[in-house]
């Protein structure tokens, strides 16, 4: 695989890392209610999740869906489709008054649930099996290229979550997240969205 075709690869998904999704809100819950040490506990099952999508790629399952043009084409712009409508969502939220609405954790089980967050979470898929079969060159094995821009994105899900982790869980010790932060956070992700919807939308097979 070339440099260049990975670095595309990063590019088009870090910022559909950066936004908020359900793999990241169950993060910044573990990490506001029990510090960063739950937050990465909860990072470790999120990535786990996402290694079994990494397998099921290696497996095969991206080589068929990208034999398929019908099967490809209508993936695809699904996930135009899901992440205009996330972008839609994250900016509504931004327009709304009042703070940042998440889900309560208790002290135990952020591996666990961590995982099933990340193996049921619907953008995971759909990057998987929309967005990763057009960086693979058909002309060379299929496989092995799977299996190193899936490690690419687990690598970065890693590095993203354990940051936001650290940061949350510094924000628990002085004192929580205000509306004004929430909406500017909430209203750039939704622009970010769009910008990928966008990307999606004109990308070549």
């Amino acid at each position: 695989m070339e440099i260049s075709h990975a670095l595309l690869f990063v590019a088009t998904v870090l910022p559909l890392i950066c936004t908020p999704g359900p793999d990241m809100l169950f993060i910044a819950s573990q990490a506001l209610s029990g510090g960063a040490a739950a937050g990465l506990r909860a990072t470790g099952g999120v990535c786990l999740g996402y290694v079994v999508h990494s397998l099921l790629v290696a497996a095969g399952v991206a080589a068929i869906i990208s034999a398929s043009p019908v099967l490809f084409e209508a993936l695809r712009w699904f996930g135009v489709a899901y992440l205009a409508w996330l972008a839609l969502q994250l900016i509504r939220a931004a327009l709304r008054p009042g703070g940042l609405d998440l889900p309560r954790a208790d002290t135990g089980g952020q591996l666990g649930r961590g995982f099933l967050t990340a193996f049921l979470n619907p953008k995971g898929m759909m990057i998987y099996f929309a967005i990763l079969p057009q960086f693979i060159d058909h002309a060379a094995p299929v496989g092995p290229q799977a299996l190193v821009l899936s490690a690419i994105f687990v690598a970065l899900c890693g590095l993203v979550y354990a940051v936001l982790s650290f940061m949350l869980g510094a924000l628990r010790q002085r004192g929580g997240f205000g509306d004004r932060r929430r909406r500017v956070v909430e209203g750039t992700a939704g622009a970010l969205l769009v910008l990928a919807a966008g990307r999606l939308a004109m990308g070549t097979r």
